[in-house]
């Protein structure tokens, strides 16, 4: 059986795979993840991001934007460099972007500007958003109020809310990003993702962060991204090819491709 599997997350430039990064990425083919979506972070990964594309140019997308725990006193230059970036080539998203106060609290302002101004960016290019979202629902939520509309539509990066939250994701036209936590005992979300229609859900790994279980605590790869199929085949009760299937038709919607 092939299956045609998209991780619409996962940071292949990370210095985490320096040392095996090619081997890495084929294990992931080998096992049908085929498409690889890349988060930007900052201006200090775009060189490693356009060489990933070189390197991988039928399986590698990229995004540009600026994350919100690099919003720091140099922003407004980060901004700008994303703003070149995007004028500069195809990019499949601006992310990731959001807001994150697990982290610092106390750069708020500006990370709600950064957040923001990059909306404003993927509408001018529309292009979807992808956000990252820790212990800020109430924060992006505000945000994607006042931004929404048929222009602002992405993905919900590592979605880890509630139900009700879920729901409200949804309606700002945002697919839930699902990885790893999904295999968590303490993930909950396994809880009520059946409630959630498919077709409003993306596979994603965020490697090398948030191993499912078994690899829970060790580093994050693309090819593990099998696990999350597992558990949604589980809590939906479909074939794993079913949940690649649609997972990967969704990913396409968003992407435009």
């Amino acid at each position: 059986m092939t299956l045609i599997i998209t991780d619409t997350h996962t940071h292949l430039y990370s210095e985490a795979f320096d040392e095996d990064r090619d081997d890495m990425i084929k294990r992931a083919i080998a096992q049908g993840v085929s498409r690889f979506f890349i988060p930007a972070i900052d201006s200090t990964y775009t060189k490693a991001m356009l060489q990933l594309k070189q390197d991988y140019p039928n399986h590698v997308y990229l995004m540009m934007g600026l994350h919100p725990t690099h919003v720091k006193d140099n922003y407004k230059e980060e901004l700008k460099h994303v703003e070149e970036m995007l004028a500069s080539r195809k990019f499949y998203a601006v992310g990731e972007i959001g807001i994150d106060l697990y982290w610092d609290k106390s750069t708020l302002n500006i990370q709600t500007e950064a957040f923001k101004h990059q909306i404003q960016l993927a509408k001018q290019y529309k292009l979807p958003i992808v956000i990252h979202c820790r212990e800020a629902f109430n924060e992006i939520f505000e945000v994607l109020e006042s931004e929404k509309g048929d222009d602002l539509f992405g993905i919900f990066h590592c979605f880890t809310g509630t139900l009700e939250q879920a729901h409200k994701a949804i309606s700002y036209n945002m697919k839930l990003g699902i990885g790893g936590v999904a295999t968590f005992k303490n993930g909950k979300i396994d809880q009520f993702l059946n409630e959630i229609p498919l077709e409003h859900i993306v596979l994603e790994t965020d490697s090398p962060y948030l191993s499912p279980v078994p690899y829970r605590g060790k580093r994050n790869e693309s090819a593990y991204i099998i696990k999350v199929l597992e558990k949604l085949s589980d809590i939906y009760n479909v074939s794993l090819k079913d949940i690649a299937k649609v997972t990967t038709t969704n990913s396409k919607k968003v992407f435009k491709i």
